[in-house]
């Protein structure tokens, strides 16, 4: 008798297996799990960011939240090891979660680390704007701002 979360992971497996249309385009991840794979990373990641700098660099919360260059610089770090993850794994721990995974649409590999960063430069003004934050609902193909700047691809991860 098999056990219910090894029947469940098959059946997801089965139901997310990337598709290929015309031989180049692969099926971008559901926007649900790419959501839910922010909402990780930023528990994980951001989060002991914030921590760090605001009780242990800073004198507070309150010294925290007047000090413009301390949210930048939470920013700029929260931006590189989410680079450095793109680039090594191609995959975030939000993205590792859900069983997503970013590419290149060229050569279906990790992007490069020039591609990341402005990829990530991208989601930063996407996040800013109402009508680039929505842009993936109102596609076919479900692709963000950033992933059709830097023609990459969130696809559902090969086990």
């Amino acid at each position: 008798m098999a056990r219910w979360r090894d029947i469940k992971h098959q059946d997801k497996q089965a139901n997310e297996q990337p598709k290929v249309q015309n031989d180049e385009q692969l099926e971008c991840a559901a926007i649900v799990s790419r959501i839910k794979a922010f909402v990780v990373d930023m528990f994980m990641i951001m989060m002991p960011i914030m921590y760090l700098t605001t009780y242990i660099l800073m004198q507070g919360k309150d010294d925290f939240q007047s000090s413009e260059p301390a949210r930048w610089i939470t920013a700029l770090v929260f931006g590189v090891i989410i680079i450095a993850f793109w680039v090594i794994k191609g995959q975030t721990p939000g993205f590792k979660a859900y069983e997503i995974k970013l590419i290149d649409n060229q050569t279906k590999q990790n992007v490069s680390i020039v591609k990341a960063t402005i990829r990530y430069i991208l989601f930063i003004i996407s996040a800013t704007t109402i009508l680039l934050a929505f842009l993936p609902f109102f596609r076919k193909d479900r692709k963000t701002f950033q992933d059709l700047l830097t023609n990459s691809c969130v696809i559902p991860a090969k086990n």
